[in-house]
């Protein structure tokens, strides 16, 4: 270097910097809680000017330019203003010890494992269908007390009862949910749903747990005595209850490392390891007139029970559920075994807990291995394909 040079290192292009603070702002975000558009557009705008400051140093990268056209986009699709607040981009001035979301972006922050948490989904819907936290779905029959999960955090159990005289079908009607005590952030609270009694409280007449105004555990009502929102703040963890007809659907999503923590003793949990294999009555993989010659309580499938032909469910069905996947499906094969036009809606309302709870949008639709479809895009989460695109062309 010539003596009395006064040479200044380039700027350094800080986009990666700038999408990993964007993940760590927004990967806890759930689109079916109150506030999740303020949020998510004060990430947004924290992330467009982390790109602005660094816009001279990126002026010939194309993750940059990427990443500029996608924060336009995201901003267009949620309506977001360019002014407004923004969020903080450090994770320890907003440490909560009773928020799972905050104390594992405090650990990313001081050097730890920077990628976001995972989140499980299971959900059991119908007479009943069981999607895994593998993602594995199965049509079961289960009569009586099973447990779907019961790790260190939380339990779950739900009692099935036949639905019609001659099928091995049945369907969900009590739940108990259990979320256990944890440290200083809740006591023990119990939830528990029967036909015609889904409360908006616990057990104890208490709708949440924990102390201050920001509570770590509560129930939401979303429509009364029909549809529940349990929130569990303090292990990043959300459960939708409802009733449609006589019998009780049930959605979860929970972190990955808090899912897959229990005892060797634990390890029957319909949502860990799906129903055992004497409870199948198939596997979430044969076409529904496979299914049907061996759970039907007639062997016709022209006229079946009662009321519906193949073809008149179908048409119910795909009213609401224009892509053949395995809920459709589901729902083909409740009403021809039950005859209630009930399931269509339960098929179709966790069809749409799937889309507001799974963290993966390629995931929302699982189709038999013998069908061929397309998955339809779903405009509740539009925002994660946008950000799993960034977030990809960032790190290759």
């Amino acid at each position: 270097m010539p003596p009395n040079c006064d040479c200044q290192q380039p700027a350094q292009c800080r986009i990666q910097k700038c999408t990993t603070d964007f993940v760590s702002l927004t990967s806890h975000l759930n689109s079916a809680i109150d506030g999740f558009d303020s949020e998510f557009c004060k990430a947004l705008r924290a992330y467009a000017g982390c790109t602005q400051r660094t816009s001279k140093a990126c002026r010939g990268n194309l993750v940059y330019h990427s990443a500029v056209l996608g924060i336009s986009d995201l901003m267009s699709q949620r309506n977001c203003s360019k002014d407004g607040p923004t969020s903080s981009t450090n994770p320890e001035v907003t440490h909560d010890p009773c928020n799972y979301h905050s104390h594992t972006g405090a650990r990313e922050h001081r050097g730890g494992d920077q990628t976001p948490p995972n989140y499980l989904f299971c959900g059991l819907f119908g007479d009943p269908h069981l999607r895994t936290f593998k993602d594995h779905f199965q049509t079961c029959k289960v009569e009586g007390a099973w447990p779907l999960i019961d790790n260190n955090y939380l339990s779950v159990q739900v009692t099935n009862v036949p639905v019609v005289s001659g099928s091995s079908a049945t369907a969900t009607n009590k739940i108990t949910i259990i979320f256990k005590a944890h440290r200083e952030c809740t006591d023990q609270k119990v939830y528990q749903a029967v036909t015609d009694d889904l409360p908006a409280a616990f057990v104890d007449g208490s709708t949440s747990g924990g102390d201050g105004d920001t509570k770590s555990l509560r129930i939401v009502e979303r429509e009364s005595g029909r549809y529940v929102e349990m929130h569990a703040r303090y292990i990043g963890t959300t459960v939708f209850v409802r009733q449609l007809g006589r019998y009780l659907t049930l959605a979860i999503r929970m972190p990955e490392d808090l899912a897959m923590s229990y005892e060797e003793s634990q390890d029957l949990q319909l949502c860990v390891n799906g129903c055992p294999l004497g409870e199948r009555i198939d596997d979430g993989q044969g076409q529904v007139s496979a299914i049907l010659g061996h759970t039907l309580p007639r062997t016709s499938l022209t006229q079946a029970w009662p009321g519906y032909t193949l073809e008149t469910a179908n048409a119910q069905c795909h009213e609401k559920m224009p892509v053949k996947d395995i809920y459709f499906q589901s729902c083909v094969f409740d009403l021809l075994t039950t005859g209630d036009a009930n399931f269509t809606a339960a098929a179709h309302s966790a069809l749409e807990d799937v889309e507001a709870l799974h963290p993966r949008k390629e995931r929302w639709h699982i189709f038999p291995s013998s069908s061929r479809g397309t998955p339809r895009g779903g405009s509740r989460l539009s925002v994660s394909l946008g950000l799993t695109c960034l977030i990809l062309i960032v790190f290759l």
